[in-house]
């Protein structure tokens, strides 16, 4: 006899269907062959449901059972097929109704007791039984929330293979969603921005590289505050729509890092890996795929501490997600795009003792130490970060004081206005910030007075800045001026943005 599961995996950030094709002969060798390019993990399937069946008092046919996962032309990973495997032998023994098995799309790993454990992917997979016009959703019960972001499909959670055969005949209750959205409007952040004592001139740089999406570099001695600031950007960020944060969601649900605690990320994510990270773990890879952190810091922040310690080949293949905010990774399985759209932000010292033009500690290294430890970061890449600004030591009546800077929210404030004027210049052309606009966009949107117009040719002239590190210029000033509320670029508005430049001058 014949009975169809339905199961969903994912590829990339998304996820398709699988039909779990059952065949239970009427006679035979007793075997279990399963086919459709499954992994070592999916093979392995045979006995966890073998095993599982029989603790729920069910009965593994004694014949030969064939398991075929189409598509065949997909490879599949993973334990999530142990559920839908096992509820197709029931179906295909009789031992359930093989039709009703078509409304649901099915999910989970098999205990050797029975029991269902909870799978990655699960939100994406939610997706795909809403567009497939699937009437639920059978998951393990620790999955529920997260599934339960996506309206239009009733969640099912078990916690058993018996709860499941109960879904299945028409007894299970389906799961009711919690209002997740309410804290997208304010998150609740345990860091602030007033936390920061002084550096005022770096908190205006965060508060411009927030309002137009700009990259960022801050270049100072340790200890001056670099890695506490760059940990309240994110802070100083509009909150996330539904939309961004289902985007989110799915890459960690895809990965297994949303946690089962949570159904949706409600802040905007940020990432620091250590400087020992590998190429594949930051941009992505593997046989098949997998977002790396320049992904996981989508609509947030990427932050690189100590940006010469990493490899060259790690820095040098930030170019193409910094650029376009996405990564391709191809492979001879498969060819995946996974988003890549945040804000990046680095720190370095100025040399490698870090006390170059300290007031303080005297520096110890000789100019050619200095020129090699710089020439770790190459030209195109600092091209590509906007806003390059000096951290210097606090002073001593700056460190012991008790005056509070601004606290986040004021300034994420500011930012939201910011962003909702490039909202309504953008409208319908893709554009979300300045920092992504293109050559033609910045010919549009970017008229410059004619004094301040003088002062750029000026900057040019004596920096030797490259045709790239001038539209930077040009999309920091619109930043600058949204701020301000001025629709033309002024003077005032070009010269800090010439400012933000600083390894350029230096350079």
């Amino acid at each position: 006899m014949l009975a169809t599961a339905f199961s969903s995996a994912t590829l990339g950030v998304d996820a398709y269907l699988v039909d779990v094709e059952v065949d239970v002969a009427r006679g035979g060798i007793p075997k279990f062959v399963l086919v459709g390019l499954p992994d070592a993990a999916v093979r392995e399937s045979a006995e966890r449901v073998a095993v599982a069946l029989r603790s729920q008092g069910l009965k593994m046919p004694g014949t030969r059972v064939l398991v075929n996962l189409a598509p065949a032309d997909i490879r599949k990973e993973g334990p999530a097929f142990d559920l839908p495997i096992a509820l197709g032998i029931l179906g295909a023994s009789g031992q359930l109704p093989a039709t009703a098995l078509s409304d649901f799309l099915i999910t989970g790993e098999v205990s050797l007791e029975g029991g269902v454990r909870p799978v990655s992917g699960v939100l994406p997979m939610a997706l795909t039984a809403r567009a497939q016009g699937k009437r639920g959703l059978i998951l393990p019960a620790e999955n529920a929330r997260e599934a339960a972001i996506v309206r239009g499909v009733e969640v099912y959670p078990v916690e058993t293979i018996r709860d499941a055969i109960d879904v299945i005949n028409g007894l299970g209750k389906a799961f009711t969603p919690e209002d997740v959205t309410a804290t997208l409007a304010d998150p609740a952040w345990p860091i602030d921005l007033a936390d920061v004592r002084g550096q005022e001139h770096v908190k205006r740089a965060l508060e411009v590289a927030a309002a137009g999406g700009h990259n960022l570099l801050m270049v100072g001695p340790p200890g001056s505050g670099k890695t506490m600031l760059a940990r309240r950007l994110a802070t100083i960020l509009p909150p996330l729509s539904f939309d961004e944060a289902l985007e989110v969601t799915k890459l960690y649900s895809v990965t297994g890092q949303l946690g089962r605690e949570r159904a949706l990320i409600t802040q905007r994510p940020f990432r620091s890996p250590h400087h020992t990270v590998s190429d594949a773990g930051l941009i992505g890879g593997g046989s098949i795929p997998r977002p790396g952190e320049v992904s996981l810091a989508h609509h947030g922040v990427l932050f690189l501490d100590e940006l010469p310690e990493f490899t060259r080949s790690v820095l040098e293949v930030m170019r193409q997600p910094l650029e376009e905010g996405h990564v391709t990774i191809a492979r001879a399985a498969a060819s995946l795009t996974y988003p890549a759209r945040c804000i990046f932000c680095a720190a370095m010292n100025p040399c490698p003792c870090g006390y170059s033009g300290d007031t303080v500690r005297p520096c110890t290294c000789s100019d050619s130490q200095i020129a090699r430890y710089m020439a770790r970061i190459s030209g195109p890449l600092l091209d590509r970060i906007d806003i390059h600004i000096e951290v210097p030591r606090l002073k001593h009546d700056e460190l012991l004081g008790t005056a509070q800077g601004e606290p986040s929210k004021a300034v994420r404030g500011r930012v939201q206005e910011a962003r909702a004027i490039q909202a309504r210049r953008f409208e319908g052309s893709g554009i979300f910030v300045n920092a992504a606009m293109g050559s033609r966009q910045v010919r549009n949107y970017c008229p410059v007075a004619s004094d301040a117009e003088v002062l750029l040719k000026a900057a040019i002239q004596r920096l030797g800045l490259s045709a790239r590190a001038y539209d930077r210029i040009l999309k920091l000033s619109r930043t600058i001026a949204d701020l301000a509320g001025a629709d033309t670029i002024g003077v005032g508005h070009v010269a800090e943005a010439i400012q933000y430049r600083s390894l350029d001058r230096q350079l």
